[in-house]
């Protein structure tokens, strides 16, 4: 499943609980060694791998153990620009228009 703007909160929530608990599968852990690992409750696993709410110090841990922070800097990018920033770039980009004499040569000049 896309998580997009449109979709709801608890269904984020549920996805991505999914995705966790297919990982921490794929990578041999049990809940409770993956728990362990991570240094949060067995409990606390369960309600995230459950789709409840949690912290994102909790996430930041369990993330770190299964070696996929590269997801937590995919969330919020240290070079981010934003996409208004960038429509006002293309807009003063199409502004500036060539001006006649500036080196363009169009084949109809006269010689």
């Amino acid at each position: 499943m896309k998580i997009d703007l449109t979709t709801p909160g608890a269904t984020i929530l549920k996805e991505l609980a999914q995705r966790l608990s297919k990982v921490r599968k794929a990578q041999g852990y049990t809940q409770a060694e993956l728990a362990q690992d991570a240094g949060i409750g067995i409990a606390t696993l369960r309600r995230i791998e459950g789709g409840q709410d949690s912290q994102l110090a909790t996430w930041i841990k369990i993330l770190k153990t299964l070696e996929r922070t590269e997801a937590l800097d995919a969330l919020l990018p240290e070079h981010f620009e934003s996409p208004m920033a960038q429509a006002h770039a293309k807009k003063r980009r199409a502004r500036k228009a060539p001006e006649i004499g500036d080196g363009i040569r169009w084949g109809d000049e006269a010689k």
